[in-house]
């Protein structure tokens, strides 16, 4: 049986989940030396590129928790973020990072290039994403979020992070193409305006139900252009446990 990631889950069960957990012990939570702690224990369970470990290594991820669940912020666990919602586990943010950073036009390129972001959530990923990436277009659909995610990621000074708020599914046309997508909630779908968005060579990572209606996947799409000829291939991995992908705006 493949082990599911969980990096959603329910509010109630990722507090419950953080009261049982012990602060990080002797450092401050400001201090690199507990980030680079929690960058340790990820590559010893298997996050290899290095790039992805020193970005996680550099953003204070507890900044993007409420005060009162701070000191679990380098344990590899979700917490709740508010409005129902939680912060994505470390493990699963590398993992798909990595994941895009293997995409054709990243590794010509040396870095992500340009990346939509469906899902803001509290900003943690988008302010990992800004340190592998020339620019980041990251979009939230619930305003209460949008607007936390703005201010969590002020006094950062991430110039190259766009906020958007609108509906994800649409993506946002504006700014495309994109050489990297990724998705914090899945849909029985990948939206077509999603691969339409995806610039030749670019890759794509998101959650999507998985073939006969049972839980989700993390699929993976490549856009490939061969002898003029335009394709997307993609590849199906791990089980996963996301927010459902939704339409509109709250």
């Amino acid at each position: 049986m493949r082990e599911v990631l969980m990096p959603q889950r329910h509010l109630r069960e990722a507090a419950a989940d953080a009261a049982r957990r012990t602060a990080p012990s002797g450092l401050g939570l400001d201090s690199i030396h507990v980030r680079h702690r929690m960058v340790q224990r990820l590559k010893q369970a298997g996050l290899q590129d290095e790039r992805v470990l020193q970005a996680l290594a550099e953003v204070p991820r507890h900044e993007f928790v409420d005060s009162a669940l701070a000191i679990q912020a380098y344990e590899d666990t979700s917490l709740p973020i508010g409005h129902g919602q939680t912060i994505s586990k470390p493990s699963v943010v590398g993992r798909m990072i990595a994941m895009l950073m293997g995409g054709a036009a990243a590794q010509q390129q040396g870095h992500l290039g340009k990346v939509l972001e469906i899902g803001t959530g509290c900003g943690y990923q988008a302010a990992v994403l800004a340190r592998l990436a020339k620019q980041v277009v990251s979009i939230e659909r619930l305003k209460p979020l949008h607007d936390k995610a703005l201010s969590n990621l002020q006094s950062l000074q991430l110039s190259q992070i766009r906020l958007i708020y609108g509906d994800g599914r649409l993506g946002h046309g504006g700014s495309a193409p994109y050489e990297s997508i990724i998705a914090a909630a899945g849909g029985e779908d990948l939206p077509a305006a999603w691969l339409a968005q995806l610039a030749p060579g670019g890759r794509l990572v998101a959650p999507m139900v998985a073939p006969g209606g049972r839980g989700q996947i993390l699929v993976l799409v490549d856009h490939l252009v061969e002898a003029g000829i335009s394709r997307y291939v993609r590849s199906e991995y791990e089980a996963v446990h996301f927010v459902p992908l939704k339409s509109g705006v709250l």
